[in-house]
C-alpha cells in the first residue's frame, strides 16, 4: 500500500512548522500594533475614569482632623486637602473658625486668604469671596464656595461635611 501523499506546505503531524521571515514580521507587527494601541488607550482611560474616581473619593471622606490646628493664630489661615481637592481653615478676629473648599467656582483655581481685606480671593480672574460664609462677592465666579463645619477640640480642629 502506498503512503498518502502529504501535503508539502504542511510539516508532517508531530513536527513544528519552520518560522519563516513572514511569520515573524506579521507576529512582529501585531505585537507592535498591540502595544501601539494600549500606548494610547491608557491616556484615555485615565482621563474618562478621573470625575468617577474622584466623585468616589468626595463622596468616602465625611471628616478630618488637622492636629495642632486649634493654635493658629487669630486673622490667619491654613491651607489643607479634604478629599484629595484644596480647602482653607480661617480663624478669624473674633474668635470664630471657618472651613471652605478652596478651589474657585469660576474656572478651578486654588483660592487664597487675604488678610488685608480679610476676604478670600482668586488671583486667576479677581474673583472675590466672603472669608466667614464663602459667598461670592465679586468678580467673575458664579456660585459661593463650599462650606465645612469646623469644630474647634484639644489639640486639633475637626472638619466635616456641612
Amino acid at each position: 500500500m502506498n503512503k498518502p501523499e502529504q501535503n508539502a506546505s504542511r510539516p508532517p503531524v508531530g513536527e513544528v512548522e519552520p518560522l519563516t521571515r513572514r511569520t515573524f514580521v506579521k507576529v512582529g507587527m501585531v505585537a507592535a500594533g498591540a502595544a501601539y494601541a494600549t500606548a494610547l488607550g491608557y491616556p484615555i482611560y485615565r482621563y474618562l475614569a478621573t470625575p468617577a474616581e474622584r466623585s468616589a473619593a468626595l463622596a468616602a471622606v465625611k471628616e478630618l482632623a488637622l492636629a495642632d490646628a486649634d493654635k493658629l493664630p487669630r486673622e490667619s489661615a491654613l491651607m489643607f486637602k479634604f478629599a484629595g481637592r484644596p480647602a482653607i481653615l480661617l480663624h478669624h478676629a473674633d474668635d470664630t473658625w471657618t472651613a471652605l473648599t478652596a478651589v474657585c467656582t469660576h474656572l478651578g483655581c486654588t483660592v487664597q486668604f487675604d488678610k488685608e481685606r480679610k476676604a478670600i480671593y482668586c488671583a486667576c480672574h479677581g474673583g472675590v469671596y466672603d472669608a466667614k460664609t464663602g459667598a461670592n462677592i465679586s468678580g467673575p465666579p458664579p456660585k459661593p464656595l463650599a462650606l465645612f463645619k469646623a469644630q474647634v477640640l484639644t489639640g486639633k480642629v475637626v472638619i466635616s461635611r456641612a
